[in-house]
């Protein structure tokens, strides 16, 4: 008993010495061998910590996040729309999300994600760039505006201390009447995609920031939304390997650092109705073994219930994922899912060794990236400068650099009535679903008046709308018209048998033309922010002849009927 005393005293004693022997993710150690002291180091609550990415409501972090980060040790979070009202407060929650994180006992940073694909999808708004979007691109098929499309939004993010992006967007535009990806794809060419993906990741690679290619193996061709289904793509295997893995055969070489995973299933690929981002087959044996991919493997939000279906629970759902392949489960929400998925996990990590060694590996993914990219010379800071954000958000550079190509990228579709002429006594009404178009559109014909109608009216409310706007245009001459989606079709439709003009601006995927043949003049615009709009407006007034080409080659938009 005495000796048993003596003992105690001296671990008592050296136990905090023991912690400063601990490896910290900033010593200056070789990173190979920094990598692997980390990990013979971790327990199994720091391995199964790194693979959880996780969201969080609020515009602050909330206790629960902060939680997670420092008695889980969480890899990283995820930003949302709902996280942000103005970019300074956002950039101070980021400084302390990651300072809670370096209180850690290896001091490992967050990766901090969002969505900010350009165009359609945004999740960080405020001030930053409003970019014309992918399609906008493919309308030029100019690899360097993807690349300085990539470059100006990484720096923004960079500015904000997001160091993850999750784009490039490399779903191939194949089925045109996808609306959930429409104009976030470059284009229904597997090679054009390729070629810009790959310049839109090399411009975030020189911003620092973290580049994800999705939705692997591909949205593009799907029918359904995953958010709220299991979509299906029919596929042999050849086509397979020369549309949706193209882009993805480009971005390996190049050496993209993560992809993510799509809740899609492929049958005729996997012989099985089950979502990719849960196929060992998909993940494991093509994308690591045929392809060759040595990086980060991130899920889909596993909340989306395409991850869901075929599974008892979302707890076994991410079982099935991590075991498929993922290296990361990110998660939007809410804390008793992320419990449950941890108390699921966590006993298989102490009582199956096949199950901790895929987390092992994962984790040894995750830290090659961090060490990687955390301590580039480019790298993205921890701790966001605040004035720097109020002084540089928007680019400056950027700014010129998006009106340039949103004019660029402009496509006349129908020029039966172009440029459009507009006496001082036409009475001109300018509609459309959004307030940018009706600004952009004043400026330049001033005598015109304006009429709003909602992008997705409340089904009770449609009758109304359409009911108002049938009143409405008889009073008018010329009706110019923001064509984006099924319910402002319904709307043009009220005009084809008028006698009233109508020129259409389509914005965001021009499909919608393919239903209106009896539109005689019509201009495609990729984007709904201000720069779209005035290239717009500008191109069917005459000012200018823009050159871009619809990235479209499955469609008929071009004829007319009359």
């Amino acid at each position: 008993m005495k000796y048993l005393k003596t003992l105690i005293v001296v671990l008592l004693i050296l136990l905090p010495f023991a912690a400063f022997a601990l490896p910290n993710f900033f010593d200056e150690t070789e990173p190979d061998i920094l990598l692997e002291e980390i990990i013979d180091s971790m327990d199994n609550r720091d391995l199964l910590g790194q693979i959880f990415l996780l969201g969080y409501y609020g515009l602050d972090p909330s206790q629960d996040i902060l939680n997670w980060i420092g008695d889980k040790k969480i890899g990283g979070v995820k930003i949302f729309g709902w996280n942000v009202s103005n970019l300074e407060r956002l950039g101070s929650s980021i400084s302390a999300m990651q300072g809670k994180a370096a209180l850690n006992k290896f001091s490992i940073p967050l990766f901090v994600a969002t969505d900010q694909e350009g165009g359609w999808v945004r999740h960080v708004k405020g001030n930053t760039s409003i970019t014309p979007g992918n399609m906008s691109i493919g309308a030029t098929s100019v690899p360097v505006d993807a690349y300085r499309t990539g470059l100006y939004i990484g720096q923004e993010l960079k500015t904000l201390g997001i160091n993850m992006n999750f784009a490039p967007t490399v779903d191939i535009y194949t089925n045109p009447r996808e609306d959930v990806i429409g104009p976030r794809a470059f284009s229904s060419d597997p090679l054009t995609t390729a070629s810009l993906s790959t310049s839109f990741f090399q411009g975030q690679e020189s911003a620092g920031v973290i580049s994800t290619a999705k939705h692997f193996p591909g949205h593009g061709a799907a029918q359904g939304d995953s958010h709220g289904m299991l979509p299906r793509v029919t596929v042999d295997y050849d086509t397979f390997w020369n549309r949706e893995l193209l882009p993805y055969r480009f971005l390996i070489i190049r050496d993209i650092p993560v992809i993510m995973s799509g809740h899609i299933s492929f049958p005729g690929i996997t012989g099985k109705d089950i979502a990719a981002s849960k196929s060992p087959f998909i993940l494991t044996d093509i994308l690591r073994g045929t392809l060759g991919f040595k990086g980060i493997i991130i899920t889909d939000d596993m909340v989306m219930e395409g991850a869901l279906i075929g599974s008892e629970s979302i707890e076994s759902a991410c079982y099935e994922a991590i075991t498929a392949g993922n290296d990361i489960l990110m998660i939007s929400r809410t804390t008793s899912a992320y419990n449950r998925i941890w108390n699921y996990l966590y006993p298989k990590m102490t009582n199956d060794k096949q199950f901790k060694q895929r987390i092992t590996e994962s984790v040894r993914r995750i830290l090659t990236i961090k060490l990687d990219y955390f301590k580039r010379d480019n790298r993205v800071a921890l701790y966001p400068d605040i004035e720097a954000i109020k002084n540089t958000i928007p680019s400056p550079e950027g700014s010129k650099f998006f009106l340039d190509q949103a004019f660029r990228s402009v496509s006349i579709v129908r020029d039966k009535e172009l440029p459009v002429t507009i006496g001082e006594e036409t009475k001109v009404l300018l509609a459309a679903p959004y307030r940018a178009f009706l600004r952009e559109g004043k400026k330049q014909i001033p005598q015109a008046d304006t009429y709003y109608f909602p992008f997705i009216p409340e089904k009770e409310y449609e009758k109304g709308f359409l009911n108002e706007f049938t009143a409405l245009v008889k009073n008018y001459d010329r009706v110019i018209f923001s064509l984006t989606n099924k319910f402002s079709l319904k709307m043009l439709e009220i005009l084809e048998n008028s006698s009233i003009d109508v020129t259409v601006i389509s914005s965001l995927t021009p499909i919608y033309l393919e239903d209106v043949p009896w539109v005689d003049s019509a201009v495609a615009v990729y984007g709904t922010g201000y720069e779209s709009y005035m290239a717009g407006f500008a191109a069917i007034l005459g000012e200018y002849i823009p050159k871009g080409i619809v990235p479209i080659n499955n469609i008929d938009i071009q004829g007319f009927s009359n």
